[in-house]
């Protein structure tokens, strides 16, 4: 793992404490994937087929967010070793560096997301979260984590209305960053609002666990879908009266998620340390969720985070469990983005 500033490592501490409990966390540190390339049948039956799609430059980056531009269709993905900021298109197979490690003092770069006027969101986890501008690489605005306290700020999600929701790991808060509250912090910083507690809604978890992690929007603006990686549930949070509810899973259970993807009522969930992907059928108002297909494959490299595109999905290998946050050894250079196709 390179060097973080303090807090940083702290919190890597505590994420690899949690992360190490995942049954098959073990198995995953010792074994190591001969090829990038897998074709495996899923919980389903069906064939999926796992590739490497784009190649990372570097041989400390350890990946963790992905995010792809809803207008041109390029992808970002962040690196949680140093804030490297990587941009992927479809003619090239070897990503570029869209913004260097340190850039405007960020650390590290956990979630991401381009929202439909071009700005990338990247969260770095503990500080908060920067806005850029994809066409001149410029930062446009920052927002930092209140308080003193711990925090990780990990993943984020745009609304139909352009606000931003971002979990806090350890505080098991969403921030929520409106349109107004962007033009308003443009050229300059502010603090981060809360807008969810759910503290009082997860189940009992030690103090330092890791909880709230991937979070989703609803396309039609009503909620917003999170997981609660230590308890294993999906919650729904209604972003018109404010309500919390626990989402009824049918099938599995949200145990060790990341990232999520939700499409055409679809949620699709990398469950990391286990080297997962789950996809999901949602009901119409979100409020229960029917497994429909689970593989598991080591060719995955511990998956953190993932988009979907004409049908793809596009999945982060983090190797996090070689050299990284969760584990000595030493990673399969180049680190890369998997194609996954078949769930």
């Amino acid at each position: 793992m390179s060097p973080l500033h303090s807090s940083t490592a702290i919190v890597a501490t505590a994420l690899a404490a949690v992360l190490s409990l995942a049954p098959g966390a073990q198995a995953t540190e010792t074994a190591s994937p001969t090829t990038p390339t897998s074709t495996t049948a899923s919980q389903s039956g069906t064939s999926t087929r796992i590739s490497t799609a784009y190649e990372l430059p570097g041989d400390r980056v350890y990946p963790e967010g992905v995010a792809v531009d809803p207008r041109t269709g390029d992808l970002y993905a962040g690196s949680y070793a140093d804030g490297t900021v990587f941009k992927m298109t479809q003619d090239r197979r070897v990503a570029q560096v869209f913004l260097p490690a340190g850039a405007d003092g960020r650390d590290t770069a956990n979630g991401l997301k381009v929202d439909r006027a071009g700005r990338l969101w990247v969260t770095d986890s503990t500080t908060g979260v920067s806005v850029y501008d994809t066409r001149s690489r410029r930062l446009l605005a920052r927002f930092d984590v209140p308080g003193q306290g711990a925090a990780f700020v990990n993943d984020l999600a745009i609304a139909p209305d352009g606000s931003a929701y971002l979990t806090d790991s350890v505080r098991a808060v969403v921030y929520r960053v409106t349109p107004r509250q962007l033009a308003k912090a443009t050229g300059g910083r502010a603090t981060l609002t809360p807008y969810f507690d759910l503290a009082g809604a997860l189940a009992p978890h030690a103090p330092d666990a890791f909880t709230l992690n991937g979070i989703v929007a609803d396309p039609s603006g009503r909620y917003l879908l999170t997981a609660d990686m230590t308890g294993g549930d999906l919650y729904r949070l209604d972003l018109a009266s404010g309500a919390i509810r626990r989402v009824l899973l049918s099938g599995g259970d949200m145990l060790h998620a990341d990232g999520l993807e939700l499409q055409d009522g679809r949620l699709w969930v990398v469950h990391n340390t286990v080297n997962t992907i789950s996809r999901w059928k949602v009901a119409r108002d979100g409020s229960a969720a029917q497994v429909e297909q689970r593989v598991t494959d080591e060719a995955l490299q511990l998956p953190t985070t993932l988009v979907r595109r004409h049908g793809t999905l596009y999945v982060v290998r983090s190797q996090f469990d070689k050299g990284g946050p969760l584990g000595s050894g030493t990673p399969e250079i180049p680190f890369t983005i998997a194609s996954v196709q078949g769930i």
